[in-house]
């Protein structure tokens, strides 16, 4: 198997800034988007195809849709699903904006679940509470149905799948999975079988941001075994269109001579970003294989600082994000000085996330309060997310590691009594 290890001797002076994140691009990307510029067809083609067909293959799922953004796929996943206005879709406040506006497109309500304090997923218990009792958010109307579940695989870690499905299927409620985090890990699924994340709900949507294991620039993807979603979803990413962009352009038959059967959408992914993805889809285990590397070394690093609370570790993590949780009273300041020190350091961090629950959108539409979901808050209130990324050096690892500890040490408070150590 191919590894992904950057030179152990940094470039980098105490001096330079260690980027946030960074996306590992080489050779071979290159070569793919000069063979594309070539070729005099850029748009949604055979190299978008292969990239699908590949893609499929590589999680095993039935069907692979390209599609312009990990947003996109969620939005034609839940419309060809059946969402509709009034309709409510059971998901974590503790995601990007995109999981929950998606459902908004629709005219459908995001019905908020709160996480488990330790995992930073939705909580399958609470899950199941919603969907025996059907609590509806403020709000919203009262005859709303719970029409989809959209899991969220928080930081490339795995929701507990099983016990969600279970749910699902004992209430006739599909589920969608945001899997935009969690390329490429499995998960167990019903009857223990062990799949792919993204492959266990009747549909899954990667993300292939600039941030994630494998990259587009822009892009996403839509896994699914089930016929009439893939039929749905190939139709409305291409405006509702009957025939596919490659088709109408190769065919003998005319390119004009189409239909249009639906008011679709622009959502597809072109060549040019599917040769990216290709390139980068052949090194995925090697990328993940990094991640994993330099999660092991953090959290052997951080392993006896008492004023951190680690990310739950897994055998199958995807690592997209490493986060760090301040435990309340240990240091003498919070967590936004924290990375304020961080970053005069040159050490790029940042925030994952703010709850959608706070953010005034949804607490003006919703009438929501802050406390309504105090795992999600508090886990936002102490939570700072360091570099985990491929290109990062063994050197640019050991100074985010000595970083963190020198600021913790230096407003070092105490323990759980305030007492110092000693």
């Amino acid at each position: 198997m191919p590894t992904f290890r950057p030179s152990t001797m940094s470039t980098m002076s105490p001096s330079t800034n260690i980027p946030f994140a960074l996306p590992s691009i080489g050779a071979e990307e290159e070569a793919g988007v000069i063979e594309v510029l070539r070729s005099g067809w850029l748009t949604t083609g055979r190299v978008t195809e292969k990239f699908e067909a590949e893609f499929a293959a590589a999680v095993g799922s039935r069907h692979a849709l390209a599609v312009s953004s990990a947003t996109a796929g969620l939005h034609l996943s839940l419309e060809a699903l059946g969402v509709r206005a009034g309709d409510l879709v059971i998901t974590s406040p503790y995601t990007f904006a995109a999981t929950a506006e998606v459902a908004r497109y629709l005219g459908a309500h995001p019905y908020f679940v709160d996480i488990d304090p330790d995992t930073m997923n939705i909580d399958p218990a609470r899950i199941a509470e919603a969907l025996h009792r059907r609590r509806r958010i403020r709000r919203a109307p009262a005859r709303g149905r719970l029409a989809a579940i959209l899991p969220v695989h928080f930081g490339g870690l795995p929701c507990d799948m099983a016990t969600i499905l279970e749910a699902a299927r004992s209430s006739g409620v599909p589920v969608v999975e945001d899997a935009a985090h969690a390329f490429p890990v499995r998960a167990a699924g019903l009857g223990g079988s062990f799949r792919f994340v993204g492959t266990l709900g009747r549909a899954g949507v990667y993300s292939f941001y600039a941030t994630k294991t494998i990259t587009t620039g822009e892009g996403g993807m839509v896994v699914t075994d089930d016929e009439e979603v893939a039929e749905r979803v190939a139709l409305m990413r291409l405006h509702g269109i009957d025939r596919q962009v490659w088709d109408r352009y190769t065919s003998e038959r005319p390119s004009w001579e189409y239909q249009v059967v639906e008011a679709g959408y622009k959502y597809n992914l072109t060549d040019l970003a599917s040769a990216i993805g290709r390139a980068q889809l052949a090194k995925a285990n090697a990328l993940l294989g990094r991640r994993r590397a330099i999660a092991r070394r953090y959290l052997s690093a951080f392993a006896d600082a008492d004023w951190l609370r680690l990310p739950v570790s897994s055998d199958e993590h995807a690592w997209h994000l490493f986060t760090l949780r301040i435990i309340p009273g240990r240091l003498t300041i919070d967590r936004d000085e924290f990375i304020r020190s961080l970053m005069e350091h040159g050490v790029g961090a940042s925030v994952h996330f703010i709850p959608l629950h706070v953010m005034p959108y949804y607490r003006n539409l919703y009438g929501f309060r802050p406390q309504d979901y105090p795992n999600a808050l508090q886990a936002f209130q102490t939570v700072v997310s360091i570099p985990i990324y491929p290109a990062l050096t063994d050197d640019q690892v050991e100074r985010v590691i000595d970083t963190v500890k020198s600021i913790g040490e230096a407003h070092y408070r105490g323990g759980s009594d305030g007492a110092p150590r000693g």
